[in-house]
C-alpha cells in the first residue's frame, strides 16, 4: 500500500494558495497562475514554491509572498517554506485558470 501523505500534503498546499489574494484582483494567486512549481520534499517537510507576481512592480508583493508563506507553513506535515519569486517566464493572461478568466469576465 503507498503512502498518500505527500498527495495530501501537496494538495492542502494548493487549497491553501487558493486563499491567497492580490488585493486589487478578486481572483486567487493560483487561480491566476502566478504559482509556477510547488516542490515538496517529502522527508524534510520542506516546501519551496516558485512564483510570479502580476508585474515585477507590484505595490503588494511582501504582502502575497508572506501571505502564501504563513498559510503553507500552517499545514500539518510541513516544515518550511521558502517563496522564490521569477519573472521568468513573465506572467501573462494565458497562463491563468478558465475559473480566473470568467471571474475577471475575459470569458
Amino acid at each position: 500500500m503507498s503512502n498518500n501523505k505527500p498527495l495530501q500534503i501537496e494538495e492542502s498546499i494548493v487549497k491553501a494558495l487558493r486563499t491567497v489574494y492580490d488585493p486589487e484582483i478578486p481572483v486567487n494567486i493560483y487561480d491566476l497562475g502566478l504559482v509556477y512549481d510547488i516542490d515538496l520534499n517529502d522527508e524534510t517537510g520542506a516546501v519551496t514554491i516558485t512564483m510570479t507576481l502580476t508585474s515585477p512592480n507590484c505595490p503588494v508583493a511582501d504582502f502575497i509572498v508572506e501571505d502564501a508563506k504563513m498559510k503553507v507553513e500552517a499545514i500539518k506535515g510541513v516544515e518550511s517554506v521558502s517563496v522564490e519569486l521569477t519573472f521568468d517566464p513573465p506572467w501573462g493572461r494565458d497562463m491563468m485558470s478558465e475559473e480566473a478568466m470568467l471571474e475577471l469576465g475575459l470569458l
